[in-house]
């Protein structure tokens, strides 16, 4: 396996300062945000340290000379949208986008793009579904022509009152995986795997490496602490950051020698990419530094 970041956490680095910074603290990768240029509309959106828009093979070609200058790869390109978003106008600008970085992926040498499935966030499962079946086998077959694997993360998507009551992403659960990889049986789709989402819903991170570890393409490394105080008061139908917490791998109640033992069991050999929403290590620059720099030295000890 090879530990890597997701860049999202330092939106004020260019990517040559991102690149040094990995490479002097021991990060075999990167997962490097692709957002469209332009104003963030949530935390961790919005940062571009490739822009994938107009990007030809010189371009290409001169990232890959600094990451080889640095020995550190790419393990995929993220972009985190909501391609199912209710006003399909907005979706089809997410879309669009999806596919500017699957066409990008190609150029820099890579097989992984990652993202989001989305949601209509006011509808069930079964009411959102007609507009997956529209959108994502268009999307996988063009990922399929450039020979691209597309990452779901299994974040919901729901944080807060504007992402109530269903959140923003379908593919949460296990259940639901199941579904999706039915309806679109392509080699080309699979999971972006987070085990601190699973935390708080009470969902069996061992179970599920074991049963979707074929599915699983690239992994994040985040941790989530169950505050039991806060669940005790509000309950589990209460908006989810009123009884849990984002935190830096070994801070929360993920078991990692357990995830990593169950990753192995599978075979799996990817990158492991730590991705920071611990609000205690979001002050400056440099205490966003040694969120990297703890995170690493912490999970280290699972990969050789």
């Amino acid at each position: 396996m090879k530990l890597g970041f997701v860049t999202a956490i330092l939106p004020d680095l260019d990517l040559a300062q991102v690149v040094k910074f990995a490479a002097e603290t021991g990060y075999d990768c990167i997962e490097v945000m692709c957002w469209p240029k332009g104003k963030a509309e949530r935390r961790y959106a919005g940062v571009t340290h490739i822009d994938v828009v107009g990007l030809d093979q010189a371009q290409a070609d001169n990232i890959n000379e600094l990451l080889e200058k640095h020995g550190v790869c790419i393990s995929g390109l993220g972009y985190y949208p909501n391609p199912l978003a209710p006003d399909e106008a907005e979706a089809q600008v997410y879309i669009d986008h999806i596919k500017k970085v699957i066409q990008a992926a190609p150029l820099l040498g890579l097989k992984n793009v990652n993202t989001f499935i989305g949601r209509d966030w006011t509808k069930n499962v079964d009411d959102n579904w007609p507009r997956f079946k529209k959108v994502w086998p268009n999307i996988i077959k063009f990922a399929e022509d450039f020979d691209v694997k597309i990452g779901i993360e299994n974040c919901p998507m729901f944080f807060s009152n504007d992402e109530w009551p269903g959140g923003k992403n379908l593919a949460h659960s296990p259940k639901i995986w199941r579904r999706m990889f039915k309806e679109i049986p392509s080699d080309h789709f699979g999971l972006n795997f987070d085990p601190s989402h699973l935390v708080w819903q009470g969902i069996d991170i061992f179970q599920a490496v074991k049963e979707f570890g074929h599915k699983i393409y690239h992994a994040h490394a985040k941790d989530a602490r169950l505050d039991i105080d806060n669940l005790y008061d509000v309950g589990f139908l209460a908006n989810p950051l009123e009884y849990h917490t984002p935190k830096l791998p070994g801070l929360g109640d993920v078991d990692w020698g357990e995830f990593f033992s169950a990753l192995t069991d599978t075979g799996y050999d990817g990158p492991v990419c730590v991705e920071v929403e611990d609000r205690a290590y979001e002050g400056g620059l440099d205490r966003r530094k040694v969120s990297l720099i703890q995170s690493y030295n912490y999970l280290k000890q699972y990969v050789a």
